[in-house]
């Protein structure tokens, strides 16, 4: 949103929210501002009797002048409120007022117009609210409701707060606590994937269309576009928009959308950047619920095309539409219920079960081309360029519930909402695979870091680590992509990691067996029993052993033989078949003996078939409604069944929950980090707030003290009555063991003195030395986090101390992390088995680690200001002995608004 200063001056406007509701509608949530006063009071003018008295225990036609002076000039922190907007109408209003006397009290109260009661429009008000005032210190909100006020007492209990209500005079007291805001439920995902389902409709089901744009010529891409409409049978009206011509393609034209009869869900635009506006301002005086925006020249040209972006998202918001594009090249839609082709693009893929999307266009038509060739049926398929409006997100929460999806296949540049993206990920991986190649893996894309957990880090780094956690199968090629769509639109997932191989040649056998093996699939050993059924059906001099050889001489019936044995056994989870064809003669025979045994089979076994030849498999593997997955090679249907098992395991396992932790201080860790602001403004935190915060925590660092003088460090160490560290405090040390600053195991006072000048001497102006109780023994490992600027908090774990970047042994984690995820990280790293006690060695506290590692997701969860914090070592004791944090550095930064852009992820928020 453009800064309007007109506003107040503390008016929050990383509060101006637009939403979907359950009806499929849009609204623009925001806070409440001086000028609204009008609008408050027509708003009283469109609600019930009973509605004002509900909100205001009596009845009553109109606010009074002081009554709309409170309610509409608030602070935007003790006196807060948010309006639901629906075009210039206010349609719900939330607020809430701090108690003067309990300032972490506020009550609240909320009204919503009868006609827009019943789609969620009060439920969001309640969350937003409570997100907003938990910074500010409210940690509960109470409301007086009548006692037969049902609904706002249905809207409360919704929102997932642990509620107390007590009766009161014909009154109910409500009180829930804001500082135990609940985990987004199923209730409430199901509400969410409904509503933004729903706003998507008009898009992808339009009962008719527009094509603005619409060209005589055919070679044009307004021609091609409306061409494909009208030769796709589409099955409600096409209307072509072009301002000089009357008829485009035998069809009348018309001069302007306004001109249109009738009703007109979703136009295409197809005209030059500048007059895009200008067209879409005249779709909102036609009421048109979608567009698809063609035409190039935003945000992806320049600061100016951003400009003209910015001013056409804002049409777009203030009418409730939703966007595809600018800068696309359509979408289709394969059901037979609309038929619609739009997109200006040469081919029409065959329809089938997998939907695409496509952010770049021109590769768009790339896909669109392979997915023809290799007859991969589509359900529907959308470029969607600069995804200005409608992301990757909105689109997996639309295919979630679309019947006619079963695999989802993405090719992505960059993420709409990163955060919401992985959330949604993660529930609908676990019923349909999600399989997308991500561009942008180079170092290019890495920022500079100064501490160990910020080095090990890059942009890949955090798109592997969310496409791992929400059970997203990333792919490195196209053609990798396409694989693994093909096994998975057409197999049924394996069951575990078992694979037969059955080939007519010992050498791509060979192939086989190495390039499974190396993906991490077992080419198991046959029982006597299963080889002795294929020895009934083969020559003399085949093999039966796992590859099966059945040697060149074998045809079709020695293969549709072996394919029923090998698939009705119960020693397989898959089967892939290789067949090089001896000799031109028979290969049509031999491929429709593979195929008809493969359709025969109705089991639960994986199947797919490797055809070497120059001249490519036989259409008759991919061709009808059944479709068997082929390979040219060995090696790339190795890859892809490798990515099936590891999809299906990924489905199969715990998802885990945030764990809510005992023994924190947040008030303390809280009152740290904004003095530390106050005073400094941010950067490295001093080694004893650093303790502070960790110990508020639960993560316990060993004795410690900061000295300026060697008089002093002797002090400190008597005290201590054990062997100290010393450790130079320096900016420019980070890495203190590499410049000399660090000397441990020191005993005595001659030592003491001697390790002080040492450490001192090692830097240029030394801004301390820290004295620390020197911890013996334990393995040393590495817990940290850096924060990703898309991503939000990289939680990183691995082996420790001087050595963690040159050997890189980590797991990363996208915050917050589970129970299952924090156990996971540490089984991930190969040095885990030191913490199993590695050829008798002796054993770690792993339970101690994943509570750590729980604990530092719980601090960044609460301390939005830390950017980078490094434990480094961390010294891990005996199984039930704990561990102790020996160096640590924490770097914040200030926060201003509500949240970070990397941790927003508000409900139903387009």
């Amino acid at each position: 949103m453009t800064a309007d200063p007109t506003l107040p001056p503390d008016y929050p406007s990383d509060w101006e929210l637009d939403v979907a509701l359950r009806d499929g509608t849009t609204i623009r949530v925001r806070p409440i501002v001086p000028t609204d006063a009008d609008g408050l009071q027509d708003m009283m003018g469109r609600m019930s009797r009973q509605t004002v008295y509900h909100r205001f225990f009596q009845a009553k036609d109109r606010l009074e002048p002081e009554e709309l002076e409170a309610f509409t000039h608030l602070d935007y922190r003790d006196r807060m409120a948010l309006v639901a907007m629906r075009g210039d109408k206010i349609v719900g209003v939330g607020r809430y007022w701090r108690d003067i006397n309990s300032p972490d009290i506020a009550d609240v109260a909320f009204a919503v117009v009868d006609a827009e009661q019943g789609k969620g429009i009060a439920t969001r008000l309640v969350r937003y609210l409570t997100t907003y005032a938990v910074p500010i210190g409210i940690t509960a909100f109470r409301a007086s409701v009548l006692a037969d006020n049902h609904v706002m007492i249905r809207v409360f209990r919704n929102a997932g707060y642990p509620m107390r209500r007590e009766p009161d005079d014909g009154l109910y007291k409500v009180e829930f606590p804001t500082t135990e805001a609940p985990f987004l439920g199923k209730a409430d995902e199901i509400d969410e994937q409904r509503a933004i389902a729903a706003s998507l409709m008009p898009v992808f089901y339009p009962s008719a269309v527009a094509v603005i744009g619409a060209s005589r010529d055919p070679l044009s891409i307004g021609g091609r576009l409306f061409t494909n409409l009208i030769n796709g049978d589409f099955t409600g009206p096409v209307f072509p928009v072009n301002p000089k011509a009357d008829v485009v393609r035998s069809v009348k034209a018309y001069k302007s959308i306004t001109d249109v009869p009738g009703r007109v869900d979703l136009a295409f635009i197809v005209v030059p950047s500048r007059f895009v506006n200008a067209v879409v301002a005249e779709c909102v005086e036609k009421e048109v619920r979608g567009l698809v925006v063609i035409s190039a020249g935003f945000s992806e040209t320049g600061e100016a095309g951003a400009e003209l972006e910015d001013t056409l998202m804002q049409t777009v918001r203030d009418a409730g539409m939703r966007m595809v594009g600018p800068n696309c090249m359509g979408l289709i839609n394969m059901d037979s219920a609309v038929s619609m082709n739009g997109q200006f693009g040469p081919l029409s893929p065959p329809p089938g079960n997998v939907a695409m999307s496509s952010q770049s266009g021109a590769l768009g038509i790339a896909i669109l081309d392979y997915a023809t060739q290799l007859n991969i049926g589509i359900s529907t398929f959308i470029s969607i360029g600069n995804q200005a409006d409608i992301s990757g997100d909105d689109l997996l929460l639309y295919w979630e519930s679309d019947p006619g999806t079963d695999v989802i296949l993405l090719y992505m540049e960059s993420f709409g909402n990163p955060r919401r993206f992985a959330r949604a990920a993660r529930r609908i991986a676990k019923q349909k695979p999600i399989v997308a190649v991500k561009s942008g893996r180079t170092a290019a894309g890495a920022r500079a870091a100064s501490s160990h957990t910020g080095s090990l880090a890059s942009l890949d780094v955090a798109v592997d680590t969310l496409f791992k956690q929400a059970g997203v199968v990333r792919t490195d090629t196209l053609t990798e992509l396409f694989d693994v769509t093909s096994l998975m639109a057409n197999q049924p997932l394996p069951q575990g990691s078992r694979v037969g191989i059955l080939t007519n040649a010992g050498g791509p056998g060979i192939l086989a067996v190495d390039a499974l093996e190396a993906n991490g699939l077992d080419v198991v050993e046959f029982s006597d029993d299963l080889k002795n059924q294929m020895r009934a059906v083969l020559a003399a001099d085949a093999s039966v052993t796992n590859p099966v050889d059945m040697i060149a001489s074998a045809g079709p019936v020695e293969y549709a033989a072996c394919i029923d044995i090998l698939l009705n056994s119960d020693e397989i989870d898959a089967l892939m078949t290789i067949f090089i064809p001896p000799a031109p003669e028979g290969a049509e025979e031999m491929a429709m003996a593979i195929r008809d045994a493969a359709f025969e089979y109705h089991g639960e076994k994986t199947f797919l078939t490797v055809y070497m030849s120059s001249g490519g498999a036989p259409a008759l593997f991919s061709s009808g409604d059944k479709r068997i997955p082929t390979y040219p090679f060995p090696e790339q249907a190795a890859t892809a069944l490798a990515r099936a098992v590891e999809y299906q395991n990924w489905r199969q396992k715990d998802e885990g929950a945030i764990v809510r932790l005992d023994g924190i201080d947040f008030i303390a860790a809280r009152a740290i980090v904004d003095e530390a602001l106050q005073h400094d403004g941010g950067g490295w935190l001093d080694p004893d707030d650093v303790e502070s915060i960790l110990s508020a925590y639960g993560l316990a660092m060993p004795l410690s003290a900061v000295v300026q003088s060697a008089d002093e460090a002797v002090e400190q160490a008597s005290a201590m009555e054990c062997p100290v560290v010393l450790k130079v405090i320096s900016e420019s040390a980070l890495h203190k063991s590499d410049v000399g600053g660090v000397i441990l195991d020191v005993e005595g006072d001659d030592q003491v003195r001697d390790a002080f000048a040492a450490v001192t001497a090692a830097v240029a102006e030394p801004d301390g030395v820290l004295v620390q109780q020197y911890v013996e023994g334990g393995h040393e490992v590495l817990i940290g986090m850096t924060e990703d600027p898309n991503f939000g908090p990289l939680i990183v774990f691995g082996l420790g101390g001087v050595f963690v970047e040159l050997i890189g042994d980590v797991a990363f984690r996208i915050h917050p992390l589970t129970d299952v995820d924090a156990a996971e990280m540490i089984a991930e790293v190969k040095s885990a088995k030191l913490l199993a006690g590695y050829r008798g060695g002796p054993a770690g506290d792993v339970a101690a680690v994943e509570d750590a590692l729980l604990r530092v997701s719980a601090l960044i969860a609460d301390l939005p200001e830390i950017v980078e914090m490094d434990m480094n070592p961390v010294k891990v004791a005996e199984p039930g002995r704990g561990l102790s944090v020996v160096d640590a550095r924490i770097k914040i930064r200030p926060v201003t608004g509500t949240w970070l852009p990397s941790r927003r992820d508000v409900l139903s928020e387009l």
